[in-house]
Formats: C-alpha cells, structure tokens, sequence
C-alpha cells in the first residue's frame, strides 16, 4: 500500500477583521450567551470566533473564516468536537436560527472542561439530531 506524503502545514495568515456593526474595530466583543467580555487576541488561532468560556458563537462568517458577510446572525451552540490528521481539535457549532453547521479551530485558552465534555458527549444525546433518530 502506497504511503501518503506528510503535508506540510500552511501557516495561518492574518485575517484583518471589522468586528463592530458599523465595521469599527474593537478590542473585544460579549458573547450572547454568558455575556462574558472576550478579547479578539486568542493563543493558538489568528482570529477569535466563539467565547472561549461557554464555547458559543455567532453565524457571522461566511465560507471564508473571518470574512463577516453571512447575514443569518443567529447564535452558534458547540455540539461536538472534531480532530484533524495532525491532532488540532475542531469544535462543531450547529445554527439554532438556519441549522447549518461549521467547525472552528480551539483557542488556546478555551475551557478544557467544557471541551472534555462534549468530547464526551455522543452527537445523538443533541436534542436537534436525536429528533431525526427517532423517525
């Protein structure tokens, strides 16, 4: 069986992203779920997109991270996580306003407990998935 070539990894590049609604920049934002002050400096990522306490975010982005131009809005709740080839852990958000989903890199300061459990958790324990389990 042929091996795979390792793949060299790509460095994050800067994104320059408008937080504010008028497209101001900002210095932090407050998440819409525990109303905790979060800064836009994050260890590990370039961008911040999810409160690194209770792990929600907000359907901003559209298919490029950090461009701002989705207009649903709706708030993102962590469901699950995800590991690339190279072990980085992805958090898994579902839209509760459009129910679309999207993974998101951890932060380096993200609470590890709250990452452990939905590490934990299985998918079908949501009450969005386990609905369509049960047709």
């Amino acid at each position: 069986m042929p091996r795979r070539k390792p793949q060299r990894r790509r460095p994050q590049r800067r994104k320059d992203v408008l937080h504010g609604p008028g497209g101001e920049r900002g210095d932090a934002f407050r998440c819409t779920s525990c109303r905790l002050d979060v800064p836009l400096t994050a260890p590990g990522t370039a961008h911040r997109n999810h409160c690194p306490h209770c792990l929600t975010s907000l359907h901003v982005d559209g298919r490029i991270p950090g461009d701002r131009r989705e207009t649903c809005r709706g708030r993102m709740a962590a469901v699950g996580v995800t590991a690339r080839h190279d072990g980085e852990w992805l958090l898994i958000h579902h839209c509760l306003a459009c129910g679309k989903l999207s993974a998101n890199r951890i932060a380096g300061d993200d609470n590890a407990l709250a990452l452990l459990r939905l590490a934990m958790r299985p998918l079908a324990a949501y009450p969005p998935f386990n609905a369509q389990l049960a047709l």
